[in-house]
């Protein structure tokens, strides 16, 4: 029986030799001076060694319960060898089996049927919300409880739709696991009835004329930056969505621009449609929503995006910087940046009641009882511009010059 001591005291020599310590574990120790545990043990009426580990790393003892461990593999009828073997391989599975590994083999599968910013919106979810806690996780060991306890901080910072869609991802994935044989059941669907309930309705806007000029002057009287003023109005101006608007490259807005051609890829639509050019979106652009291009151009002008991240350049600013100036004026639950659609919408057809096919066209709202196909963006253009023109002159009356709204931080 080895000792502690005999083992460190082991020294190099001109050949290889083993200390013995019984059972047919010993300590072979080679010309460079290593020292490594071995088995020796018989199979099927073959001498074989089973590696142990190194010496000092693993232990005397640590090396004498490896021995009995393989003594009783061999007693149940199995080669320690091999059974080794397997375990390393079933460890490589396992680690190519964890949540993350899974969650983005499934999302490269999916990307190519996804617009981009849905792909990008995707991943960036995974990434900051799922990942951080299941990432290294084996999807087998994942449960309900586990999921809803991952979900329930999302639903209390107020991202309850963020959490739904979270679950549905997570859902997704756990699906994708299932039917590949990595997983027995997907957890994410057990909790489906266990989230947060939403309330039903409309975003909320403000659709009275003189309440939504109070509001535009109020929210540009607060502290912030100009980007995010001039973002709200071109938004007021313009009425696209607050996502369009919010990832616009300065390649759309050259100089003397008066017609805003906003590429299909980047409007809401079906996925088929967004590589047919003929689904570009034309915006005419009054002389405010011209001028209001000009004052950001002095401030983001050089750069990719007109309205840039303030801390990543080349990422677009979030739609909810302009979400959170209209909570600090005081609109918090009375109106979203996307309410300025139901602005225009109500105000421009209490006033032009025989345009609103005019005007649904200028929301990029295809009527449902039109062909797809027939879809025409020149259609009822130079109305457009009258309209866009009138509805600039309504909301911004009384409102301060554009150049009035690049006082504040820089960047």
């Amino acid at each position: 029986m080895l000792t502690d001591m005999q083992c460190k005291g082991a020294k190099k020599a001109d050949k290889p030799y083993k200390l013995t310590d019984g059972g047919g574990l010993h300590l072979f120790v080679s010309t460079a001076g290593g020292k490594l545990w071995r088995f020796r043990y018989e199979f099927g009426g073959k001498e074989k060694l089973l590696s142990l580990g190194a010496y000092p790393q693993i232990s005397l003892a640590d090396a004498r319960a490896g021995r009995d461990e393989a003594k009783a593999t061999l007693r149940s009828g199995r080669d320690p060898g091999i059974t080794k073997k397997l375990q390393k391989l079933a460890h490589v599975t396992s680690s190519a089996n964890t949540f993350e590994a899974i969650g983005r083999e499934w999302y490269e599968l999916q990307q190519p049927q996804w617009a981009d910013r849905h792909a990008q919106d995707v991943i960036d979810s995974l990434e900051n919300d799922v990942f951080p806690t299941f990432g290294n996780v084996p999807i087998k060991d994942i449960t309900a409880a586990e999921v809803l306890a991952l979900l329930r901080p999302i639903e209390k910072r107020g991202a309850k739709e963020t959490a739904r869609r979270i679950r549905q991802r997570m859902s997704a994935i756990f699906v994708y696991a299932v039917s590949s044989g990595r997983a027995d059941n997907d957890p994410a669907a057990v909790v489906k009835g266990a989230m947060a309930p939403i309330k039903k309705g409309k975003q909320p806007a403000i659709v009275d004329l003189d309440k939504a000029r109070e509001m535009l002057a109020k929210a540009e009287a607060e502290p912030a930056h100009p980007v995010t003023k001039l973002a709200l109005r071109i938004l007021a101006l313009t009425v696209v969505r607050p996502g369009t608007l919010a990832t616009t490259p300065w390649s759309e807005w050259p100089a003397n621009l008066e017609l805003w051609h906003i590429p299909a890829e980047r409007m809401k639509m079906r996925l088929q449609h967004k590589e047919d050019e003929a689904r570009d979106f034309l915006v005419p652009l009054s002389r405010q929503a011209i001028e209001a291009i000009d004052a950001l151009r002095t401030i983001s002008g050089r750069g990719p995006l007109a309205f840039p991240n303030t801390r990543h350049a080349h990422k677009p600013m979030s739609e909810n910087a302009i979400g959170y100036l209209l909570n600090r004026a005081g609109y918090h639950h009375k109106h979203v940046p996307h309410g300025w659609r139901a602005t225009f919408s109500s105000v421009m057809n209490e006033q032009f009641r025989t345009d609103k096919s005019v005007i649904d066209l200028m929301l990029a709202h295809v009527p449902k009882d039109k062909v797809e196909g027939a879809y025409n963006r020149a259609l009822h253009l130079e109305r457009r511009r009258e309209l866009a023109q009138i509805w600039a002159d309504l909301i911004l009356e009384g409102a301060r010059p554009a150049a009035d709204l690049l006082v504040g931080p820089r960047r």
